[in-house]
């Protein structure tokens, strides 16, 4: 069985026993043990569709097999890491923060809408479900996890949106007068407002 452990704030470290994990390309930063790596192409599910999905977004996750016995320490730019165990939920989570995958998990990107206004940018996120572990990649800190009732809608800078899991309904609020008023008034202003129960984590720092 594979383990991902936070061997520090900004390190993840995966254990591996005859078993493989898939992680960002480029995020291995040392390995001990017989361990071999390979490309596992996009991480948005199988299939020229998923590729083709993944191109739409103008993101690029692109995954690596590590496999084998041993022990391989993943980081990406000095961001914190947090691992997040999953039974049989769905993650949403936006690609750029996705470090490592392991276990019986699937992933797939889902369209959620359009940004609005004159563009009408397609906007999609990448799902992950099922059975293991996620690590995630926050900038400027670690993660901080919001509670979601229905009581108090969440409403967040989808620059500072990391992941959401739980039942949870996204919409788009475009009437955000408060970025003019903190100086983020550039391009077409949205917010993702998250409804329902559950929890949505969000990172210190914009992309």
């Amino acid at each position: 069985m594979t383990r991902l452990l936070e061997k520090s704030k900004k390190v993840v470290e995966a254990q591996l026993a005859g078993t493989t994990i898939r992680a960002i390309q480029g995020s291995m930063i040392a390995y001990e043990g017989n361990v071999s790596f390979k490309s596992a192409g996009f991480g948005g599910g199988d299939g020229v569709l998923a590729g083709m999905k993944r191109r739409a977004t103008g993101e690029s996750l692109s995954l690596m097999e590590c496999s084998g016995n041993g022990v391989v320490y993943l980081a990406v730019g000095g961001q914190h890491v947090t691992v997040i165990d999953l039974a049989g939920e769905t993650l949403q989570v936006e690609s750029q923060q996705l470090l490592a995958l392991s276990g019986n998990l699937h992933t797939n990107v889902t369209f959620t809408g359009l940004r609005g206004g004159v563009g009408g940018q397609g906007l999609f996120t990448t799902t992950v479900t099922g059975q293991g572990q996620v690590a995630l990649l926050s900038a400027g800190g670690p993660l901080i996890h919001l509670e979601v009732s229905p009581q108090y809608p969440l409403v967040v800078d989808p620059d500072a949106f990391v992941s959401a899991r739980g039942q949870l309904t996204q919409s788009f609020v475009t009437d955000v007068s408060w970025r003019t008023a903190v100086g983020q008034g550039n391009g077409e202003a949205f917010s993702l407002k998250w409804d329902g129960h559950g929890v949505v984590s969000i990172q210190p720092a914009e992309r």
